[in-house]
């Protein structure tokens, strides 16, 4: 029994350390959908930046944003990898807003010639429900100690302070996003403004304005890499799993012995948040 149960715990031990790639390689991770906060991620990029054996990274981007400081958490992750080895953004079908800010975080940028990149600015929405309530009947009544105490409702037309309040730190937040874009692009004035809008643009227009290095995918992303360091050009790509591993209990074993299979690891993500820079 005692061997049975040292075996066991071997086994579980050697199964989460044999998770991600060894030997010299290329790490490559991809960063899909909306971005939110996701604390394995950060933790899975944090071991790419120490383990000595990953020469260089690569970010496969295909997202249309996320959340504030989901993609301030992503992009200061990042700049923490790229200070211990080269990171190259590879920009897939769409980069925008906090996925470009993922991007930004990277020492190089490539995408490709339609490739939707930029969306530089912030938004914020919510449902105003407060024609249907009159028409219902139905009166939120609210508590609070100053008029912009909690922000805009769906259950009541926002006052002036409200929206006041809002737009000023929507407008601090983009004027953050700006400076990122005028740091990581060396661009400044009209340069500045004109990409900066909101708006998007295609590789093509991207390349022209400044907001990536080159048009391309992996073989673009590699001969970058190749010009830092030319021996790693000889080493291969390896996919780092960005997803929680299942918990050892699940599936098969789970059934086994009697846990719920259904059990799953939340910590690893926040709340929706009503701020985000999704488009």
């Amino acid at each position: 029994m005692v061997l049975l149960l040292g075996g066991f715990i071997w086994w579980v031990v050697s199964k989460a350390e044999s998770e991600f790639p060894t030997g010299k390689h290329i790490a490559r991770i991809a960063i899909d959908g909306i971005i939110t906060q996701d604390r394995y991620r950060e933790e899975v990029l944090q071991k790419i930046a120490d383990d000595d054996d990953a020469k260089a990274l690569i970010v496969l981007i295909n997202s249309p944003g996320g959340t504030v400081v989901g993609s301030e958490i992503l992009y200061e992750a990042l700049r923490s990898v790229a200070a211990e080895k080269p990171v190259v953004a590879q920009m897939e079908g769409v980069a925008a807003s906090g996925g470009y800010i993922t991007a930004l975080g990277a020492d190089y940028i490539v995408a490709h010639g339609n490739t939707v990149t930029g969306s530089v600015g912030v938004i914020m929405e919510y449902p105003d429900m407060s024609g249907l309530m009159d028409q219902i009947g139905v009166q939120m009544q609210v508590l609070r100690s100053s008029e912009i105490k909690g922000g805009v409702s769906p259950f009541r037309e926002a006052s002036s302070a409200e929206l006041a309040a809002q737009e000023a730190m929507i407008e601090e937040t983009y004027q953050w996003f700006k400076s990122l874009v005028a740091e990581r692009r060396n661009l400044n004035g009209n340069a500045l403004d004109n990409v900066t809008t909101g708006g998007v643009f295609s590789g093509r227009a991207a390349l022209a304005n400044g907001l990536i290095d080159s048009l391309g995918g992996g073989s673009a992303a590699l001969e970058y890499l190749e010009s830092v360091e030319p021996t790693i050009a000889e080493l291969s790509v390896e996919d780092w799993d960005m997803d929680p591993p299942e918990p050892w209990y699940s599936g098969t074993l789970s059934t086994l012995l009697g846990i719920n299979p259904l059990v799953k690891r939340f910590s690893g993500s926040e709340s929706a948040q009503l701020y985000s820079i999704t488009r």
